[in-house]
């Protein structure tokens, strides 16, 4: 609850000062000059803003990662991706990508990201909801007796390989787990927040290939982590 209060408060902070921001024409200069640092300190107010984010064209993962599948999806224009979490993320794959699945478990945010994905066709965006009973469950405060098979196995439903699995959303052990079994030949895995110890010691147990990309991450303060999985 107290970390909870602190992120809303924080929140709050920012909303207030993007509109000072805004009048004072600080915004305005940052856009005007897309450098990383720019792009970073003007994504700080952003945080939690899926209109905002987009229109800055960010997905929420540190900067190296922004860039490194940036380039790996221009040298594939019709890449196929899965992503587990949607977001902002998932209109910035949509410009670089030819097909985007993502999976969202909670129904009020995939409402929310539906209409903003209104007109965009290579998008196919599924609310999986949270199962009473089960055996993969959420190690996630406030998540305790919920269950995700169905979210986790989600990815069963369609055939042949992804070239890009972002994992950035529930149960993210169990998604590895089954993202290791469908990745392309050349394709990479994506797993955010990547400083969560239980995260790293999943990565490592997979066997594959890690690539972490530490440093200044969209809307966040201090550094973060997100990785980069690709088989040996």
């Amino acid at each position: 609850m107290m970390h909870q209060a602190i992120r809303q408060t924080y929140v709050g902070a920012m909303r207030k000062g993007r509109d000072v921001a805004r009048k004072t024409g600080v915004l305005e200069k940052l856009e005007a000059r897309p450098t990383r640092r720019n792009l970073w300190l003007r994504s700080l107010f952003a945080i939690y803003d899926f209109d905002d984010l987009s229109r800055l064209d960010l997905p929420w993962w540190t900067f190296d990662a922004v860039r490194e599948v940036d380039s790996f999806l221009r040298a594939r224009p019709d890449a196929r991706v899965f992503e587990w979490g949607s977001g902002a993320s998932t209109l910035w794959l949509s410009k670089r990508a030819g097909q985007v699945t993502s999976v969202e478990h909670d129904g009020e945010w995939h409402q929310m990201v539906q209409g903003r994905l209104e007109g965009v066709e290579n998008v196919t965006l599924r609310h999986v909801a949270m199962q009473d009973a089960g055996r993969v469950g959420s190690r996630k405060a406030g998540f305790a007796g919920q269950h995700f098979d169905r979210y986790v196995h989600a990815i069963r439903d369609l055939s042949g390989e992804f070239d890009l699995i972002v994992i950035d959303g529930r149960a993210r052990e169990a998604c590895l787990r089954e993202a290791k079994a469908r990745l392309a030949p050349g394709g990479i895995i994506l797993v955010d927040d990547f400083k969560r110890r239980r995260y790293r010691e999943a990565a490592e147990q997979s066997g594959l290939k890690i690539r972490r990309l530490d440093g200044l991450a969209v809307c966040l303060p201090l550094p973060d982590s997100t990785a980069l999985l690709s088989r040996v």
